[in-house]
């Protein structure tokens, strides 16, 4: 039996939400994760991909063949100024816990002191991820790269995310595709420039351009079946200075976001071709570069398998909700599962019956903290049930 100190993990919360960092920077961050994991005797690796920590607990019931699983959590914070109107605020001005961070990285630590309380019972390990820059860089590449996934190996990765989209006491999985995978599409379009009361002299990229924006959009309605899901969204166009000049050059930015590999490859050629052959039909000159962010996340299935049966036994089957549809939002937890078996859910945090609910990312972002402790009973249960 263990006991969930609600009170000990809502002030292990607000302290790190009062503190917030933004990704690459989180050096307090992790020193009060360490200090943390230095209370409870858990041993741990620090400076992981700068600012990380991986954290391992040995079961002392082992038996040949025993798993190694792992839970993971993101550290960092938003360069957004919080609004919200509580005594825990953020005190770092412009910064702020807006993604739920500080809750994931509590539910984890006081998960891993659980854990640690049960170690004599355990029949495997299990390692703890505080990762960094998730809303930036991918700090899950740079963890997987330093070796957390090795030394042992891991055999399962899971981690949560809040939502306000559920209600307190209900968690959210997905079967395969979950989120989407991200790419910064830059086109640049050369014409030839001439005076706006001429334009046969010249080869006008401002109106290859429009037609470039307009044919990407069949793209999604024409080459993507309509059981998959795509988008193409232009946001930001530069070109021109002068009212009655026809520029040289036309510069577009974008994004594009798909569930598969497959798509991703598709979407790159058939915009390619797109913006190369509608500037030659315009007579002007069109490239088109990629800059690939997080790949899709695509969850285990016998991952979700594991985790659906334990939040069911923990929360009861009409509070496990199988996701309909994919998140076209990123996610660099994406990345643990192109190695190794993972599951990522949503954890309900919306206050049952609240008049206004702000979402993630917001200024207002306010999460009912009844949750925390839901988390870390579903992935404590989780842990016992795979490792016991």
């Amino acid at each position: 039996m263990y006991i969930i100190d609600n009170t000990e993990l809502i002030k292990i919360r607000r302290e790190f939400h009062q503190n917030p960092e933004l990704g690459g920077n989180e050096y307090k961050t992790m020193d009060r994760i360490c200090r943390c994991l230095d209370s409870w005797n858990i041993e741990y690796e620090k400076g992981v991909a700068e600012t990380g920590v991986v954290a391992i607990i040995r079961g002392k019931n082992k038996e040949p063949g025993s798993k190694c699983i792992a839970v993971r959590a993101d550290i960092d914070a938003l360069p957004i100024k919080e609004e919200a109107d509580f005594g825990y605020k953020s005190l770092n001005e412009g910064i702020m816990h807006a993604c739920g961070h500080d809750a994931h990285t509590a539910i984890a630590l006081m998960t891993a002191k659980i854990i640690k309380s049960l170690e004599d019972e355990i029949n495997g390990d299990v390692k703890f991820f505080f990762q960094p820059a998730e809303e930036t860089t991918g700090g899950a590449e740079r963890m997987i790269e330093h070796g957390c996934l090795k030394n042992p190996d891991v055999e399962f990765v899971f981690g949560l995310h809040v939502s306000t989209t559920l209600e307190t006491g209900i968690i959210g999985i997905k079967y395969g595709k979950m989120m989407a995978a991200s790419d910064e599409i830059s086109i640049s379009v050369r014409g030839k420039s001439c005076h706006g009361a001429q334009p046969h002299n010249g080869a006008d990229p401002i109106v290859a351009a429009s037609g470039i924006v307009l044919a990407l959009q069949s793209i999604i309605s024409r080459n993507i079946s309509p059981l998959n899901s795509a988008v193409v969204t232009m946001g930001r166009i530069q070109g021109g200075t002068q009212t009655n000049i026809i520029p040289d050059n036309v510069y577009l930015d974008g994004t594009m976001r798909t569930l598969d590999p497959e798509t991703r490859e598709f979407m790159k050629k058939r915009i390619s071709d797109v913006v190369e052959n509608v500037s030659e039909a315009y007579g002007t000159e069109g490239t088109v570069s990629f800059r690939e962010s997080y790949g899709p996340l695509i969850n285990n299935d016998r991952a979700v398998d594991l985790l659906r049966e334990t939040a069911v036994d923990v929360l009861g089957n009409d509070n496990v909700k199988i996701l309909e549809y994919p998140d076209m939002g990123t996610e660099d937890f994406s990345y643990f599962c192109l190695y190794t078996k993972s599951c990522f859910f949503n954890l309900g945090c919306r206050s049952t019956g609240a008049k206004e609910v702000y979402p993630l990312h917001s200024s207002k972002f306010v999460l009912d903290e009844e949750c925390l402790q839901i988390g870390v009973k579903v992935q404590v249960e989780n842990i016992l049930n795979i490792l016991r």
